[in-house]
């Protein structure tokens, strides 16, 4: 059975005022911001736990540890589900009657972005304590004998190199944050795939559909990559894996 194109299908009308194409427009929007709201709150959270794991306070590390252990073992579908349903129950009062007070979607988009968040921190961390661990301990060493304290040791002298290092499997998980935001759906957020299983319920053109939600992730994901390559390039460390 031969199946019939029609491109023009993302000009038609979905409501009064919006086409189908501003469906996809408005998920591929909420997808973007998920993506960068997700990737600040795991690169903060990422990084402290990295640093943790690296300290010489043992209870820091054990805390950094069962963090990741956590995080890592326990799927992201499982984990969006309990940020929409259990842990908006745990807030405090004002938290929670701010939070329910919210359109259902803003409830959801915020409850999947912290999810997000939450769980690329736990990749963030090991990301960040593998670059810190591969630095030679002279550096450490010769920046306390200097006088420097431990905080400052990390703030002037482990992380700016850490970072630099730690480019390239960042672009990698900053990659999957948009990818996995695809997830999301399912806790009601309207994103880019969400919007695609959308317009195909409503105009039953499958192909036309996911054909333009592929566009739209490789949109996203070419102009993280290009960026994240620039910022590498800029960053390099003469001396370094890497490094011209």
């Amino acid at each position: 059975m031969g199946y019939s194109w029609n491109w023009q299908v993302f000009l038609q009308a979905a409501s009064v005022k919006e086409t189908y194409l501003d469906w996809l427009v408005a998920g591929l929007w909420s997808t973007l911001k998920m993506g960068v709201l997700g990737w600040i709150l795991a690169f903060v959270v990422g990084s402290a736990l990295g640093v943790m794991r690296t300290l010489p306070h043992r209870a820091l590390r054990v805390v950094a540890t069962v963090y990741v252990d956590v995080f890592r073992n326990i799927p992201l579908i499982v984990q969006l589900f309990l940020w929409y349903y259990l842990m908006p129950n745990l807030l405090p009062d004002t938290a929670r009657v701010w939070l329910f007070a919210q359109p259902p979607a803003t409830t959801a988009f915020v409850t999947a972005t912290l999810g997000l968040g939450f769980f690329t921190a736990a990749r963030v961390c090991e990301q960040v304590r593998a670059a810190i661990g591969a630095l030679p301990p002279g550096m450490r060493n010769a920046a306390l004998s200097l006088g420097l304290t431990l905080p400052q040791t990390y703030r002037y002298v482990l992380l700016p190199v850490s970072y630099r290092l730690v480019v390239p499997p960042m672009t990698s998980e900053m990659l999957s944050i948009f990818k996995n935001s695809s997830i999301a759906g399912t806790v009601g957020v309207l994103e880019l795939f969400a919007r695609c299983r959308q317009l195909n319920d409503y105009t039953a053109q499958p192909y036309e559909s996911f054909i333009a939600v592929v566009i739209g992730y490789l949109l996203i994901n070419s102009a993280v990559m290009l960026a994240m390559r620039m910022l590498e390039t800029r960053s390099r460390l003469p001396g370094f894996i890497g490094s011209t």
